[in-house]
Formats: C-alpha cells, sequence, structure tokens
C-alpha cells in the first residue's frame, strides 16, 4: 500500500521561460493547473500527499519574485482552502512559518483549524521548509528538553513532520535528478521519480504512470 507520496514541484521558471512569458505565469499555471488537480486526484488514492512549494533558499530569490509568491500563497489559502475542505482534505504546513508575514501566518493557522477534522487525505505542504533546517532545529530541541534519545523513532518526535508518514514515493519534475534538502530525514528507503517534464504540465496521468511503475520495483530497505 502506498501511504505518501512526495513532490518537488519544479521547472515552473523554465517552462515560462521557453514559452516567452514571465517566470510568474508558471509559477501561476503550477498552482492553478496542474497542483489543485493533483491534490484533488491523489486524494481518491493515496491517505498523504507532500509537496515542496517553498525551500529556506527560494528566499534568496529577487525580492520581486519572492513578492509575487508570497502573494500566490495568500491567494492558494483565501480561494482553495474551503473547496479543498469540501473535499474533506487536512491541511498541515511544515517549515520555518514565523518568517512569513502575520497575514500569512494567520491564514496558515486558519487552513489547519479549518480542516483539522478531515479524513479523507492529509495535504502537506512545505513553505520555507529545508531538511536540514527541520533536524537542526530538532536536535536543539532534543537538548533544550533534555530529552533521552535511543532510537530513531525518539528522534522523529522532534521534527516538523513528525505526525507525517515517510514518503513511499518521491517524484520530481523539471529534469534535475537532486533532492534539493527535501525530507533529508524521511526519504532514506523512498523510490525516486525524476521527470523531465516541468510541473505546470504534469498531469493526472504522469502521476497514476508512477503508480504503475511503483508497483514494479522491489523495496528491500537493505536487506
Amino acid at each position: 500500500m502506498i501511504n505518501c507520496v512526495g513532490i518537488i514541484l519544479d521547472g515552473n521558471r523554465r517552462w515560462a521561460r521557453e514559452k516567452g512569458l514571465s517566470t510568474f505565469e508558471g509559477h501561476k499555471k503550477g498552482l492553478h493547473d496542474a497542483l489543485f488537480p493533483i491534490v484533488l486526484h491523489v486524494s481518491d488514492k493515496v491517505p498523504h500527499l507532500v509537496v515542496y512549494a517553498f525551500s529556506t533558499e527560494n528566499w534568496n530569490r529577487s525580492e520581486e519574485e519572492v513578492t509575487y509568491l508570497m502573494d500566490l500563497f495568500k491567494f492558494f489559502f483565501k480561494k482553495y482552502v474551503n473547496r479543498l475542505s469540501g473535499e474533506n482534505i487536512k491541511i498541515r504546513v511544515i517549515g520555518q512559518r514565523d518568517r512569513f508575514s502575520p497575514e500569512i501566518q494567520k491564514l496558515i493557522q486558519e487552513a489547519e483549524e479549518k480542516t483539522k477534522n478531515n479524513t479523507k487525505m492529509t495535504f502537506w505542504i512545505a513553505l520555507s521548509y529545508g531538511g536540514r533546517a527541520e533536524i537542526l532545529e530538532a536536535v536543539e530541541n532534543v537538548c533544550s528538553s533534555g530529552a533521552h534519545v535511543k532510537t530513531e523513532e525518539d528522534f522523529k518526535k522532534f521534527l516538523w513532520t513528525a505526525e507525517m508518514p515517510d514518503p513511499d514515493i518521491v517524484i520530481r519534475t523539471g529534469g534535475e535528478k537532486r533532492l534539493s534538502n527535501f525530507l533529508l530525514w524521511n526519504i532514506a528507503y523512498s523510490e525516486l521519480f525524476f521527470l523531465d517534464k516541468y510541473w505546470p504540465d504534469f498531469t493526472e496521468q504522469d502521476f497514476d504512470d508512477i503508480l504503475k511503475q511503483y508497483e514494479t520495483r522491489q523495496r528491500r530497505r537493505g536487506r
């Protein structure tokens, strides 16, 4: 059984450039024409979906692009939360939410509160997320709490992703074959799929094809 799928949403800007559009148009299409339909599609197949929407490194992009992305996040939470909640989808956000504006922090909190009792699928959104930052903060919290950590499960309790199952599958669109600091603790035994297709062009059929490929793989987990 597939319990959790992670997706690195890559290729929005290159999609736009190749079509002679502004990079903003790539981000916009990636949200409206790819992300929302995929979330609905996955909710019928998998109980957990986690998407890499904005990394800790993405803060280093131009001020203009970061500002546009913040506006896009606000738009997402204002427009899509009610629709996702109506589909019985729970929203959880992982990452350094204190780096966002008070308005976005409030929207995140409201989205999680509104959807907390939904049960069809949990949609995890990684915002200002970095795997190294997550592990570092977990270590700091272990030390400050004085907890005695003996096992991996003991340590996982201190991660932002403590309640999220480890992904069975990680998908990256956009042609790059790297993980870019995504869920470094969690994906030790995930099956990786790299697609040349840019994120705005990713479809429900692409997702289903990956599920079929996954069924042909043998997950030995070191055995």
